[in-house]
């Protein structure tokens, strides 16, 4: 039945994403059959409007509105399906009606953006809200519409409270399709009567200006042919007796911004999230749901659930679902509620589903009760160049935007994988955080990266914001880096940023970051800058093979730093303190895998290079003015590298923990020699001399220096395997065998241990180490054949 419209325009008073309310606007509409719909939202939208009409249009999605001279500053008014404001819409574009948006402009809202009030007055978010004027009293006395309402009819939830009147209540052929309006209508008024603007200022100015846009429509198409869907807090405001005059007067003055607008996806979980510029909800997967069921929606809801934890492999049968309804239905009447609600059916879920146990409820709400829907816009939708070109890089590459956090692993050998990694590594340098560097799974090889995704529509403001950089991801990337080096002040700061370009393939950005850095480097004397910068120039030089990146520059620029060191290290290590030691020991680990991974050079032989390394750990690991920690180190780490003998080894170490040695300088230097995650455990389980040689030192420790030098050994051995403290545990208590040495030259046979190097059975393990490395037929050069393999029975021994 049709009710035609009585006594001026019809106002519909809603709750901004209610599914309740969508319905009833949706109703009313139909029974009343308007000319023009006007909606609380930005005037620029106007021209965007029909494209919800697209078939690509899937909602949810935003008006995504940012100052032109300044991107960050942007506001976004989301839609979903089951917002009031997007079923008006729809509904206007199926019966040819306009579409006109009444808010206050965003050339103004953007303008006073950052003044501290959001939100609007109705609890929930339809565009940014902040205005001029109010201070902290006046902030402090904001009223929750819902809330109040809620309390005044006993609840204590405004949620449950709306769920109850409005979303559980579904009408009848029999209803009017205005009533519910006029009630929400008048509770308001009722509210505006008592509290006024409740705290919110700026919803006067707004309210003016919706005010001037309805009476232009009124003069336009009629008093009774205007149908207005807009927050239910202004609808007071809307009827209220006022002129024009008083109205200008109020928008007279207001701050401009020159300002642009499009169409952007949107997510359930931003629909969900609390943030700067409105109020969100809490379950906009359950509120969607709620809108979509045309029946039993408890019973649908229960299958839903069910299906997802099947799906997680949960053992749930149809017998779940009948006694989960049942439950639900149950709790439902004896809380005296009308339909069983979100609470209702997630403790029958917990009870009869999950056992009890949370654990699964926290899936149900990630995927179900806030869900992972991403939304879809047309292709013509208005879009700065750089996102045009991030859209046709992500179709190519088959790397669509997700809602929901994955993992992709990249093979760089491949040509697609290798475009994806460049995408990525160009947007992080952008700012634009698509994708976080991962942990990979399998191979840790330079040829293979791990990566997890998750798109954010904040990410479409960082992409306007990196548009002044360029028009394509390549050109913003370049002219990002190259601004970036030219301003950087720290070595450090271009040495990540020409690893960044070397993994993005920015080569134009290169000769300008490698003059940056060779500036820097020259004018920088700290060698503890030196040594910070050289790791990320060495790792920047593994890509070369992979990626196909001249790295010759780079590679002189390394070298010199790596000279520089050599000779700088020495004395910068002499006369530190703890935290000093502890930080200079992370630098020599750091540039000593550094230089392991530089190539040779014309000017420079590898094997140079590494051997005025070695002359510099010898320097440290004599040194008594150096600290233990690092003369430690330094002993450890040519011990590694085959350069130092172990009869030579044990001789340092025999001088470092004898009686005249202080008990904190000898524990340090136990920490440098075998703590860390450097295999020292192992390196003490085979070699009892050095094991011996500990245990003799720790047990001559004076009582009195003990336990200043117990939490240092704690620390140290703490690292270690739980396996490898058992076994150490296990030889300290049987006492050295064979006289101290080495279990793999004792004849009496030790468990675990052979009486020497098994020669035949370390060279059987050489065609599987051939095949792993990937070595080719070595047939062509038998020279080379004879030095390969020998390194290989090095590696199986």
């Amino acid at each position: 039945m049709t009710t035609p419209l009585r006594d001026g325009p019809l106002l519909l008073g809603v709750r901004h994403h209610g599914p309740g309310s969508a319905r009833a606007v949706r109703a009313a509409l139909d029974a009343a059959s308007p000319r023009v719909v006007l909606i609380e939202g930005p005037p620029e939208g106007d021209a965007l409007v029909s494209l919800a009409a697209d078939p690509q249009m899937r909602p949810p999605v935003a008006l995504l509105a940012h100052a032109v001279d300044d991107p960050g500053r942007a506001a976004f008014w989301p839609l979903a399906e089951f917002s009031p404001e997007w079923v008006a819409i729809r509904w206007a574009l199926t019966h040819d009606a306009p579409v006109r948006f009444i808010d206050l402009p965003a050339t103004h809202s953007l303008a006073f953006k950052d003044d501290g009030e959001d939100g609007d007055g109705d609890g929930n978010e339809a565009g940014p809200d902040s205005a001029p004027g109010p201070g902290d009293r006046e902030r402090a006395l904001r009223i929750d519409p819902l809330a109040v309402l809620a309390e005044a009819a006993g609840y204590d939830d405004a949620e449950r409270w709306w769920e109850d009147v409005v979303e559980h209540r579904g009408g009848t052929d029999g209803d009017d399709p205005f009533a519910p309006f006029a009630a929400v209508g008048e509770a308001m008024g009722a509210l505006r009567e008592e509290y006024g603007d409740g705290g919110h200022r700026r919803d006067l100015v707004r309210e003016a200006y919706m005010r001037l846009q309805l009476r232009a429509a009124r003069k336009e198409f009629g008093d009774d042919q205007v149908a207005v869907v807009c927050g239910a807090w202004h609808v007071p405001a809307l009827g209220a007796v006022s002129t024009a005059t008083a109205d200008r007067a109020l928008l007279k003055g207001l701050p401009k911004v020159k300002s642009e607008m499009t169409w952007v996806p949107w997510t359930h979980h931003r629909l969900a999230r609390h943030s700067g510029y409105g109020a969100g909800i809490d379950s906009p997967g359950w509120y969607g749901h709620l809108f979509g069921a045309p029946d039993r929606p408890v019973t649908r809801w229960m299958t839903k659930v069910a299906g997802l934890l099947r799906e997680e492999d949960q053992p749930v049968s149809s017998a779940h679902v009948i006694e989960a309804v049942r439950l639900a239905e149950t709790l439902a009447t004896m809380r005296g509620r009308p339909l069983a609600g979100l609470t209702e059916t997630t403790d029958a879920i917990r009870a009869v589903m999950c056992d009890g146990s949370d654990v699964p409820l926290a899936l149900i709400r990630d995927r179900l009760i806030v869900g992972d829907v991403l939304g879809e816009v047309p292709d013509s939708a208005p879009a700065v160049p750089l996102q045009r070109d991030l859209t046709r890089l992500q179709r190519s590459l088959r790397l669509k935007p997700e809602a929901l956090e994955r993992e992709v692993d990249l093979d760089l050998r491949k040509e697609t994988d290798a475009g994806r990694s460049r995408l990525l590594h160009r947007l992080r340098l952008l700012a634009i955080g698509w994708g976080e560097p991962a942990a990979g799974r399998g191979s840790t090889g330079t040829f293979r990266e791990s990566w997890r995704l998750r798109w954010e529509p904040e990410l479409y403001v960082r992409v306007a914001e990196a548009g002044v950089w360029g028009t394509t991801v390549l050109s913003a990337a370049t002219a990002k880096a190259e601004s970036q080096a030219v301003s950087a002040t720290a070595l450090s700061e271009v040495t990540a940023l020409a690893e960044q370009c070397l993994l993005a393939e920015l080569t134009d950005a290169l000769p300008v970051v490698m003059k940056a850095l060779a500036d820097r480097a020259a004018l920088d004397a700290d060698v503890g800058h030196l040594a910070q910068a050289l790791p990320a120039l060495a790792r920047s030089l593994r890509y070369g093979d992979v990626r196909s990146t001249d790295t010759a520059a780079l590679g002189e620029v390394a070298a010199g730093l790596a000279e520089r060191i050599c000779v700088g290290l020495p004395p910068a290590c002499a006369a530190l303190d703890a935290d000093g030691a502890a930080e200079m020991r992370a630098h020599l680990d750091g540039v000593h895998t550094a230089i392991g991974l530089l190539p040779a050079t014309p000017d420079r032989p590898a094997g140079d290079l590494s051997g005025r390394w070695a002359a510099v750990l010898r320097k440290l690991a004599a040194r008594d003015t150096v600290p233990g920690v690092i003369r430690g180190r330094a002993t450890r780490l040519l011990l590694d590298d085959g350069r130092l003998p172990e009869d030579e080894a044990a001789r340092l170490m025999g001088l470092a923990l004898s009686p005249g040695a202080p008990p904190a300088d000898a524990a340090a230097w136990i920490e440098g020699f075998v703590g860390g995650a450097s295999g020292g455990g192992m390196l003490l389980v085979h070699d009892e001399r050095l094991l011996a040689l500990v245990d003799t030192w720790l047990t001559g420790v004076p009582a009195a220096s003990f336990t200043d030098v117990l939490p240092l050994l704690r620390r140290t051995f703490s690292a270690y395997e739980p396996g490898v403290r058992r076994t150490l545990g296990e030889l300290v208590r049987r006492g050295p065998a064979g006289g101290g040495a080495r279990p793999d030259r004792v004849e009496a046979g030790i468990p675990g241990f052979g009486a020497a190097v098994d020669e035949t059975r370390a060279d059987a393990v050489l065609p599987v180490l051939r095949l792993l490395l990937g070595d080719p037929d070595p047939e062509p050069n038998h020279d080379h054949r004879i030095d390969h393999d020998d390194d290989l029975a090095g590696v199986a021994r």
